[in-house]
């Protein structure tokens, strides 16, 4: 264990960067490029902070502790270069935050506001780049973005897909995929780990575009219902219909990590050609019901009551059953439903039917 000392505060670390020792210690050091799923990079230079004994201030995200270290977070020297840091930025970021996307939500116009940046004093040339929304599930807008390249690593670290890199040089660098294509023209997979990465409003999902700012939506955690491994994700809801679903980090299952269904297959919650009801056949209908002049519905299908469906189901196994047998009978499980649902149906099939016939669509 180590010694140092933090804003005049002593304390013990075992190692790690200043960052994390900071954090530990419920010291808050701003940032921009880091995040806690990606390797430390060191390019926003928002951490900057002051190491007694060096000359120039260092990055808190990649500077490790040492023996007797002496740190200073905040000082006037390391707030005012990070009120410098947010002049450039700014002078090159579009001042359109009533209208963003990201209000409420962004971390720029967050450190922005703490250190009270109205307006800056570099003027020069802007980039101005037309809102890209060539692709089915993310809109791009390039002119928000700051370079932190959070989204290139994610998409390398997290995803292992290297589907965008920084592309040109200088002032014409920016984030795209490669010969700056379309994304679903390049190996994408559309798995949104890029936006969930994403500082500002670069990035943003595009089904949910004016649905919703932070203020209006409320959070629920629960599990995506599209596979068995049992992805934990956050529904965000206002008014009490679902406008997206975003990553949770501190899941241990799939740890903020979803796919482009867990991410971007919610519509089908609210969509009205979704059933409610069970459907049964039109044949089987007018079996059961005596009744012959019931127009058929859903393609030879006509809607029932769940009691209705049910009886009918439990008739037509026992009926199966005594005319042939147990093993006449075979049951499919989903990875859509839970572990315990799951376990309900093979004990139904093996105790009650009689048969081992049960298999499951997530089966390896």
């Amino acid at each position: 264990m180590m010694t140092l000392t933090i804003n005049g505060k002593r304390t013990e670390a075992s190692g790690g960067a200043i960052l994390d020792v900071a954090k530990a210690n419920g010291i808050r050091i701003p940032t921009l490029c880091h995040h806690p799923a990606l390797a430390p990079q060191g390019a926003c230079r928002l951490c900057l902070v002051e190491v007694k004994g060096m000359r120039a201030l260092q990055p808190a995200c990649t500077f490790p502790v040492t023996e007797g270290m002496e740190v200073q977070t905040d000082s006037p020297k390391v707030r005012a270069a990070r009120k410098f840091v947010l002049e450039l930025l700014l002078s090159d970021h579009p001042q359109d935050c009533m209208t963003c996307e990201m209000c409420g939500n962004c971390a720029l116009q967050d450190l922005i506001y703490e250190y009270g940046v109205k307006e800056t004093p570099f003027a020069g040339d802007r980039h101005l780049y037309p809102l890209d929304d060539r692709d089915p599930f993310i809109l791009r807008d390039m002119e928000k973005c700051i370079r932190c390249r959070r989204c290139i690593r994610a998409c390398d670290e997290i995803q292992a897909v290297n589907a965008i890199t920084m592309i040109n040089r200088g002032f014409r660098s920016k984030v795209a995929a490669a010969f700056d294509t379309r994304l679903q023209d390049s190996n994408c997979v559309f798995c949104g780990q890029c936006i969930s990465v994403c500082p500002t409003g670069a990035l943003t999902e595009k089904d949910s575009h004016g649905l919703g700012r932070a203020w209006q939506i409320e959070k629920v955690t629960t599990i995506c219902p599209y596979c068995g491994v049992g992805c934990t994700l956050d529904l965000n809801l206002r008014d009490g219909r679902v406008i997206k679903a975003t990553s949770n980090w501190n899941d241990s299952v799939n740890r903020g990590v979803l796919c482009v269904k867990g991410r971007f297959g919610w519509q089908f919650l609210h969509n009205p050609d979704r059933l409610t009801r069970p459907l049964m056949r039109s044949s089987l209908w007018r079996e059961i019901s005596g009744t012959e002049g019931t127009p058929a519905k859903y393609d030879g299908f006509v809607e029932t009551d769940w009691e209705t469906a049910l009886d009918t189901v439990a008739d037509k196994l026992s009926a199966a059953r005594t005319a042939y047998g147990p093993d006449a009978v075979g049951i499919l499980a989903s990875a859509k439903c839970t572990n315990e649902e799951n376990y309900l149906v093979q004990k139904l099939a093996r105790r009650e039917i009689g048969t081992n016939n049960v298999d499951h669509c997530a089966r390896l």
